[in-house]
């Protein structure tokens, strides 16, 4: 019990040193990120402000059971953004995963940094509620390929996104188009290159610190051998301790066997 207990703690203690150097990474590279409003996955067209910082933090778990293959995975993400202009975020995020795997021959266990991404979003449209964004994205290969956490190449991508807000809701709508390239010989016959993703989300404020979010959104699935996409629903809350500190939870659903049966969300963010 004993040896048990330790290497639970030692598990522990690996991972939150990682999440803390995540961050610490983060934040001397300096400027950078945020979405809409996690725990959704769809983001909206609000940006911080010009001279304005957010920094967001945030975990997720997942977990797959398909055809007596379990599989589970945790990811800590550090993200920073920074407001250029009024209109204009640049978009730093930093992810940091755990994967296992197992089968009928055993488990097979990787974790490090994934490939780290880099984005600016751009509100050009804002009438009346109504509002349009663009934002490009780069991912940079700082993962490691051959242990299943990132490309080992740049990818690229642009996300077109939607608002509408009419207190108490707002609807966001994101459509994009992300296009990898693989190291590996493997990963390129294995995957697709070009991939659709769309989603939708609504957000409903319930009390003055309060709001209900939920969320639906599917996926063009990577795997060339495969026609069924990955879709979604999700569900959550956000709650505003200040005017400048979020915290959230979420349930993530997979509709589809293509994607995890169900994940776990939970995340903070300070702004100022």
């Amino acid at each position: 019990m004993k040896r048990i207990q330790k290497g639970f703690f030692m598990m522990m203690n690996k991972r939150l040193s990682c999440l803390v150097v995540t961050v610490a990474l983060t934040v001397m590279l300096g400027a950078v990120p945020a979405f809409g409003g996690h725990p959704l996955i769809t983001d909206d067209t609000g940006t911080q402000g010009k001279g304005k910082t957010q920094i967001e933090l945030t975990g997720q778990y997942d977990h797959d059971d398909e055809k007596g293959v379990k599989s589970e995975n945790w990811e800590a993400k550090a993200a920073l953004s920074y407001g250029l202009f009024d209109s204009l975020d640049l978009v730093l995020e930093t992810p940091y995963s755990w994967t296992s795997t197992k089968d009928s021959e055993g488990t097979i266990r990787n974790d490090g940094p994934a490939d780290l991404s880099f984005s600016m979003k751009w509100r050009f449209f804002e009438h009346e509620g109504l509002s349009f964004a663009l934002k490009p994205s780069v991912t940079l290969p700082t993962g490691d390929e051959d242990k299943g956490l990132g490309n080992g190449r740049s990818s690229y991508g642009i996300t077109t996104i939607a608002t509408y807000a009419k207190d108490p809701w707002a609807f966001h709508f994101n459509f994009g188009i992300t296009h990898n390239d693989y190291k590996l010989p493997a990963d390129e016959d294995a995957n697709r290159r070009d991939i659709w993703s769309a989603s939708f989300a609504a957000e409903l404020q319930v009390a003055k610190r309060v709001r209900l979010v939920a969320n639906v959104g599917m996926e063009h699935n990577s795997d060339v051998e495969s026609d069924t996409h990955p879709v979604f629903a999700l569900g959550g809350v956000i709650y505003s301790l200040t005017e400048s500190i979020d915290i959230d939870a979420g349930v993530k659903w997979g509709i589809s066997g293509t994607e995890p049966d169900i994940s776990f969300l939970a995340g903070l963010a300070f702004r100022f």
